[in-house]
């Protein structure tokens, strides 16, 4: 048993120095950089050895040709054949953002610029609670039942390890093309698929197998563009999908995919963003209202935090098409009538999610406890929708793998969501657990830093035991506990906005490529509990002669107090913030962590 001081203190979140490539710190500032700026870098990747302009200065000159996907021309030239032919096509994605944005640029690819009817498309998006995830049995049900039946379907984000249902569709003579960016299983990609376009193929040319499902569909319908050019079905005036990179953008950055040594999806999310801020879209112009106007221009951090979660909560909760709808809304009115139904389902998820990870936390203490290298929770009367949030809150807080069961819709079985911590690739940990206990892991997917699983409930001692010896084959004997990598420390000079808009000049920041976080002491001169609960706390922190304001969310639990006062000093992990406030700007420290000296 373990001494509750010694957990106490493996819980403790440790403020240390982010270990940093020094090859890479003087190259960067040979090549221009400043100090600061090459100390990003040097920071976030670690024995890179190619060109830094493509990572600096995103552009999509650098984004490679989608011929280099394998069976991307085949796939190509059958969507290309159902165009020609007034084929009736099914549209068939996941019901998270990147499934959403995924659909918005193969519909509006086929109706706006190939000129398909709307009447011959058919949406399908799985509802994540009545059918699963990718091409489950319910979807495919409802696709054998449309009248008339597509005769092709094109997926995107989901359909890589959904073989058995593919077949289905095939021995009913639909053909399915799938766009996918999950990791494939073992044996490869679905052998009834009339293609398999997705990066992570072994016998894939394409260069960057880390682009999100968007990215995948934006490729793919760029090439049946030139395939019905080449046909002289189109003319060579045919607009190219440059347009679409706005939503590639808002997937990309939602779906948490790289956005450090990756040169496509840095120039994808920073072109994206470019035309986002132009609001030519009805969605953007609702959501600026919605947010007010200082929040734009919109940043990755925008879509990863505002956008990103309205879009998902709907799936989460409820039926997709909302979000679908909102997307492509026509007119700001409605857009913005949409946009108010992801809000309020938002508002729900944030309750429901509060609820549940407070009962995940408890239930995480046994796993701390036997100090296990992963944490393993079913929560018998969790949201499903909720999962992967929750995972990520315990991720959080205790520094340690974490996945989230909650039942089924199937009787008899669990569904669940995790997120991985840096070290741990949680794809490969899930193929060994299947390896050791198949039975016990009948279905499962995902990447590097996320996954979603299906556990039998009478499987599910089996299935915790399996992983838990999977991710301690990958980690070995490394010590697990929250931590807070900083960037160093900045002078009290640096505290301003013109050291923001040097940092932000390395944008776009994401997944593995993480917005700066620095550390520092700091004089507590002013402090108040602030939010509806008294959670947050507003601060004014000193060091030397500069002042600066700052804020630190969820730093109390509703009703406690701070254990520092006015005149203590505080180590803190902080990041600069630019603060927009009626038309004016200030810097405002945003504290991730800060702990009494």
């Amino acid at each position: 048993m373990t001494d509750p001081i010694d957990l106490s203190e493996r819980l403790r979140p440790r403020i240390l120095p982010r270990p940093r490539d020094a090859a890479l710190h003087a190259r960067a500032q040979r090549e221009g950089l400043t100090e600061l700026q090459a100390r990003i870098l040097a920071g976030r990747l670690a024995g890179f050895e190619g060109e830094l302009a493509p990572l600096v200065s995103p552009s999509l000159r650098y984004l490679e040709h989608p011929e280099r996907l394998a069976d991307g021309r085949r796939a190509a030239e059958r969507i290309a054949q159902a165009v020609v032919d007034g084929e009736h096509i099914g549209i068939l994605t996941d019901y998270d953002v990147d499934g959403i944005t995924s659909h918005v640029v193969i519909r509006r690819t086929l109706v706006e610029l190939f000129g398909v009817p709307e009447a011959r498309l058919h949406s399908l998006i799985g509802h994540r609670i009545h059918d699963g995830y990718g091409i489950s049995l319910p979807l495919v049900e409802r696709t054998l039942a449309l009248s008339p039946r597509p005769s092709l379907v094109i997926t995107a984000d989901c359909g890589s390890s959904d073989e058995p249902r593919i077949a289905r569709l095939r021995a009913s003579g639909i053909e399915v093309v799938v766009s996918d960016h999950h990791a494939l299983p073992v044996e490869g990609p679905p052998p009834s698929a009339y293609a398999t376009v997705n990066p992570t193929r072994d016998d894939c040319g394409y260069p960057d197998p880390t682009i999100a499902g968007c990215m995948v569909a934006w490729l793919l319908m760029s090439l049946a563009r030139q395939v019905l050019i080449e046909w002289g079905v189109s003319p060579t005036s045919t607009p190219k999908l440059s347009p679409w990179l706005s939503y590639v953008a808002l997937g990309t950055v939602a779906d948490c995919v790289s956005l450090g040594g990756s040169a496509a999806n840095r120039a994808v999310v920073s072109h994206g963003l470019t035309l986002i801020n132009r609001m030519d879209a009805a969605c953007w112009r609702a959501m600026a209202e919605r947010l007010g106007t200082d929040s734009v221009p919109f940043d990755a951090e925008t879509l990863a935090f505002q956008m990103g979660p309205r879009i998902n909560a709907r799936s989460r909760l409820d039926d997709p098409y909302a979000a679908l709808h909102f997307m492509l809304a026509a007119d700001d009115a409605t857009a913005s009538r949409h946009l108010e139904t992801l809000d309020q389902d938002n508002q729900s998820r944030k309750a429901i999610e509060a609820e549940m990870t407070e009962e995940a936390r408890a239930l995480a203490m046994t796993a701390l406890t036997a100090d296990e290298p992963a944490i393993v929770v079913f929560l018998e009367s969790g949201h499903p929708g909720v999962q992967g949030i929750v995972a990520s809150r315990l991720v959080q807080a205790f520094g340690r793998p974490t996945l989230v069961l909650t039942p089924a819709a199937a009787p008899g079985m669990l569904t669940g969501s995790g997120r991985s911590i840096e070290g741990l690739h949680l794809r490969d940990a899930l193929q060994r657990t299947f390896e050791q206990a198949p039975e016990a892991l009948p279905r499962f997917g995902g990447h590097r830093g996320a996954a979603g699983v299906g556990v039998p409930v009478d499987q599910l001692g089996a299935f915790r035991r399996a992983f838990l010896q999977a991710v301690n084959e990958q980690l070995g004997d490394i010590e697990l506990f929250p931590r807070v990598f900083t960037d160093g420390e900045l002078l009290p000079h640096q505290l301003s906005l013109a050291t923001l808009d040097e940092l932000e000049v390395l944008g776009p920041y994401g997944r593995e490529f993480d917005a700066p976080l620095f550390g520092g002491e700091f004089r507590v001169e002013a402090l108040r509990p602030v939010g509806a609960d008294g959670s947050h706390l507003m601060l004014e922190l000193s060091a030397g002669p500069t002042v600066t304001r700052a804020i630190w969310f969820r730093a109390l639990t509703p009703g406690e107090l701070p254990a520092f006062g006015v005149g203590d000093r505080l180590r803190c992990a902080y990041r600069l913030n630019r603060n927009r406030w009626r038309g004016r700007e200030s810097l405002q420290l945003m504290v991730e962590h800060a702990e009494p000296l």
